[in-house]
C-alpha cells in the first residue's frame, strides 16, 4: 500500500517572522585619545568657570565630557592637573600675552596691533571669551596659586616686552612713567574683553563679528600709538630747561605828574 504524503494542515499556525532586535540609537563612535583628553578640557572649562574649582567634582566633568572617570586620572592625573591643563592648553585661557613677537617689529604701529590682537582674538570664538573671563575672575575669588603662576608666566613677560619696546622707541630708560604707559596701553584691549556683555547691550556691532573686531583692533592701535606720542611730548616739555620769568617792571610815575598830584590835593584840603 502506497503511503501518501500528508498535506499540510491548513490549521497549521503561520510562520513567524524572523526576529529583529528592537531599534535602538546608533552609538556613538568612541573617541580616540585626543579627542577625548579635548572633551575632558572644554568640559572642564564650563564647569570650572561656572562653579569654580571647590564645587567641580570630577564626576561631573567626566559625565559632561562623555567619558568615564576614569579618564581624568589617564590624561590629567587628578582635578588640580586638569584645572592646570585648562588654563595651559586652551587658546586664550593662559592670558598669554604675544611678547616674543613684539621684538620683530621695528615700527611701533604694527608691534602695537599685534599687543592688542592677543586679547581681542579669543573673543572671535563666541562663548568661549566668556567662560575664559569668568574662569579668571574665580581664580582671582578664589586662588589656588594658579593666578600667581599666569601672572610669571605669561602677562609679566608680555608686560616687559612692551616695556621695552616704548622704551626703545622712546629712547629712554625705564621708569615708572614707562610701565605706567604700558598699562594704560594693555587697559585699552583688555576693557573690551571685561566689557564685552556691557558692550553687547548697548553697541553689538562693534564685536558682532571678527571683522569688527579687526577693525577696533587697528583703531585701538592708533589710538595706543597717540598715547606713546603724548608721553614723548610731556618727556620732552619737561627736559626743556625753564625759563625765568621775566620780573614786571614797576613805572614810577614822573616828578612832574607828582608835583601835579600834591598841588591837587592840598587845593582840595583848603577848599
Amino acid at each position: 500500500m502506497n503511503r501518501q504524503t500528508p498535506h499540510a494542515s491548513s490549521h497549521a499556525p503561520p510562520a513567524k517572522p524572523p526576529h529583529k532586535p528592537p531599534s535602538r540609537e546608533p552609538r556613538k563612535p568612541r573617541a580616540d585619545g585626543a579627542e577625548a583628553r579635548l572633551q575632558l578640557l572644554w568640559a572642564a572649562l564650563r564647569l570650572f568657570s561656572g562653579q569654580g574649582f571647590n564645587k567641580t567634582s570630577t564626576r561631573e566633568i567626566a559625565l559632561a565630557a562623555g567619558t568615564n572617570i576614569a579618564s581624568i586620572s589617564y590624561y590629567f592625573g587628578d582635578k588640580a592637573g586638569l584645572y592646570r591643563a585648562v588654563f595651559r592648553e586652551l587658546p586664550g585661557a593662559s592670558c598669554a600675552e604675544p611678547a616674543h613677537e613684539l621684538s620683530t617689529h621695528t615700527a611701533l604701529r604694527p608691534a602695537l596691533q599685534t599687543f592688542i590682537a592677543g586679547f581681542l582674538d579669543p573673543m572671535k570664538q563666541g562663548d568661549f571669551a566668556q567662560q575664559i573671563l569668568r574662569l579668571h575672575f574665580r581664580e582671582m575669588l578664589e586662588p589656588t596659586g594658579l593666578w600667581a603662576e599666569q601672572i610669571d608666566l605669561h602677562i609679566r613677560p608680555g608686560h616687559v616686552a612692551l616695556v621695552n619696546l616704548l622704551a626703545h622707541h622712546l629712547q629712554v630708560p625705564e621708569d615708572d612713567d614707562l610701565h605706567r604707559l604700558a598699562f594704560s596701553i594693555a587697559g585699552l584691549a583688555m576693557h573690551i574683553f571685561i566689557t564685552r556683555d556691557v558692550i553687547d547691550a548697548i553697541r553689538p556691532s562693534l564685536i558682532a563679528s571678527p571683522e569688527a573686531l579687526d577693525d577696533w583692533g587697528v583703531l585701538l592701535a592708533a589710538q595706543a600709538e597717540m598715547l606713546v606720542g603724548l608721553e614723548a611730548k610731556r618727556r620732552r616739555q619737561s627736559a626743556a630747561p625753564h625759563a625765568k620769568p621775566t620780573p614786571t617792571k614797576t613805572t614810577k610815575p614822573a616828578a612832574s605828574s607828582r608835583k601835579k598830584t600834591v598841588s591837587h590835593d592840598r587845593k582840595l584840603q583848603k577848599s
